[in-house]
């Protein structure tokens, strides 16, 4: 058996249902399970609805009004027949999406956010799944969140991984297309919805890979496969024909966008290749991650993270950085919810890159302050690079202010002032 998923970008519009369908036709796969993420941008306006329900609840009705209208146009546009069920079917998730709305008295923002944003799934999927049998492509419907049971750590839940595969094997008819969801799971006590981390679709993907033994597991995307180098930012990219596991897990360590961490260590573990290809090529080559060669072609790889902090730290009485200070600094890191990206420390200063993502960073320099001479740069660029030639170094670094350098045997990273 296969698994396939399909990202938002995938599944925006109906064009994009249509290519799905022509994906499975052109790839001729019959035993197959197919991951489907929410449609386009609707976590998003997902997610608005979660912040009118805290803060602004005389637009709810308006927001989620929106994301109907978008799915039944959709709808409209796919299917010529208006009476045809899944126009009720989609009503009805929308009318169940309004009346917990309505009657909930929950003021947990993490359990709101699952309650809610799973409608943009549970919709994509019943659309590609009426679309598929509209086209005589056979295809049976399934909840996720019948199989994969997690803690209630919402919208970051931790897989109950025996649970959850003996609810898969029970499940899915290997022999057949599958049609489910992706980013969800269901808290195993009382069955609320929970989500496992934003863009958990890919991880979804890796659960259902690993509990069914697949042969591959196949990541459709608007790219080519993966990139040395986000194109947005370097003018000349390749494609990495393979990459092994050991390494693409290094590449999204650093902030690879392209595959989600989680994804690659339960498929590492059963040696399941992760194939990355284009939903608008699906013959092409794409990208192979798995066991072998590291990388092919053997090329360097830039990661950029724009808009970071460089904190800077020294003790007042010039005394050691030593471990209590630096744990000390961690706990506030974490506590603020800075996400480290780079660390560097000599005998009396310690370093830090980070992204300050939730806005926290006056408060973390006054606590800072409080024991350290602190020093900090906000807006610079952090490059990774994997594998680098020198003259590349130079040409990253030229004309620019290099406030932090750190190298090793694979891999270096610039902290620069553009």
């Amino acid at each position: 058996m296969k698994i396939f998923k399909f990202g938002g970008a995938s599944v925006k519009d109906a064009n994009g249902i249509r290519n799905l369908a022509a994906v499975l036709e052109i790839t001729g796969e019959k035993k197959l399970l197919v991951i489907v993420s929410a449609m386009g941008k609707v976590t998003n306006g997902l997610e608005v609805v979660v912040s009118n329900y805290f803060s602004n609840r005389a637009e709810i009705d308006a927001s989620v009004s929106e994301i109907y209208n978008y799915h039944y146009n959709i709808i409209s546009e796919v299917f010529h027949n208006n009476s045809h069920p899944v126009f009720s079917e989609v009503q009805k998730l929308f009318k169940d999406l309004s009346y917990f709305l309505k009657h909930s008295k929950s003021k947990n923002h993490a359990f709101v956010y699952d309650q809610v944003v799973g409608y943009g799934e549970l919709a994509s999927t019943t659309i590609v799944s009426a679309y598929l049998s509209e086209v005589k492509i056979k295809n049976k419907f399934l909840d996720v969140r019948s199989c994969i049971k997690t803690n209630d750590n919402h919208r970051d839940a931790d897989v109950d991984w025996e649970l959850t595969q003996k609810n898969i094997l029970n499940s899915v008819n290997p022999n057949e297309i599958t049609i489910t969801q992706g980013f969800l799971g269901a808290e195993g006590t009382n069955n609320f919805t929970t989500t496992l981390g934003r863009e958990g679709s890919d991880y979804t993907a890796a659960i259902f890979g690993y509990c069914l033994n697949a042969k591959s597991v196949t990541i459709w995307k608007d790219v080519p496969g993966v990139l040395n180098a986000d194109p947005r930012y370097f003018s000349k990219t390749q494609l990495l024909h393979h990459i092994s596991y050991r390494e693409a897990i290094e590449l999204a360590f650093y902030g690879a966008s392209v595959i989600h961490p989680k994804t690659l260590q339960p498929l590492q573990r059963k040696e399941i290749p992760l194939f990355v290809k284009s939903f608008e090529n699906p013959l092409g080559q794409g990208t192979c991650v798995g066991k072998g060669v590291a990388l092919d072609p053997q090329v360097s790889c830039f990661i950029l993270k724009k808009n970071q902090v460089l904190i800077s730290l020294s003790s007042l009485d010039f005394s050691f950085m030593m471990e209590d200070n630096i744990s000390a600094v961690f706990k506030l890191l974490h506590k603020y919810k800075m996400r480290v990206e780079l660390i560097q420390n000599s005998a009396i200063s310690f370093s830090v890159c980070v992204d300050n993502k939730f806005n926290n960073l006056e408060v973390l320099l006054g606590k800072l302050r409080e024991t350290f001479k602190v020093k900090w740069n906000e807006g610079v660029t952090l490059y990774t690079i994997r594998h680098s030639k020198p003259v590349e170094i130079l040409a990253i670094s030229k004309g620019k202010t290099v406030l932090l350098k750190q190298e090793s045997r694979n891999t270096v990273q610039l902290v620069i002032r553009e």
